[in-house]
This record gives C-alpha cells, structure tokens and sequence, in this order.
C-alpha cells in the first residue's frame, strides 16, 4: 500500500514554488458524491468505535477538517471488495 503522507524532501521547499509529490486532499463532499453515499455515512465511517482501523475509511484530520487522500481511499476500496 502506498504511504498515505509523502516523504519530506530533501531539500527546503521554496515559498510559491510546487509541490510535485502533494495530490489533492478530498473532502467529505467530494468523497460521499465520489461514493455515492450521504457525508453523514462517510463521517461515521470514519470513525466505526469499537471495530479496527482497518475496517475504517482512512482520512487526514487537520484540525477540525477531515480530508482523504484519494489514492489510499481507492487503496480502501480495493481491499473491501477482496474480501
């Protein structure tokens, strides 16, 4: 599976200069259209108390935000359907 965060560069990165190994973070909007699924499902999905993380959808809490990297969520999917 790949890592859910990019490794940090080995050189300082420059202010107003691209970041190419960053993707777009998903939001919960984007990932309940994406799923076909109510934000409130996606919200308790990402949390599911009392079962493994593994079962969890895996998200990136920056704050008070939940945000998805869309490359381990279709990593999660392929592993929910294996089963």
């Amino acid at each position: 599976m790949p890592p859910a965060i990019a490794p940090t560069p080995t050189r300082a990165h420059q202010p107003n200069e691209p970041v190419a190994d960053l993707v777009d973070l998903m939001t919960v909007a984007e990932v309940a259209a994406v799923l076909k699924v109510s934000e409130s499902w996606v919200y308790e999905h990402t949390r599911l108390r009392g079962k493994p993380r593994s079962d969890r959808l895996p998200h990136i809490k920056l704050g008070k935000y939940v945000r998805f990297d869309p490359h381990v969520v279709r990593a999660f999917l392929d592993r929910q359907t294996a089963r």
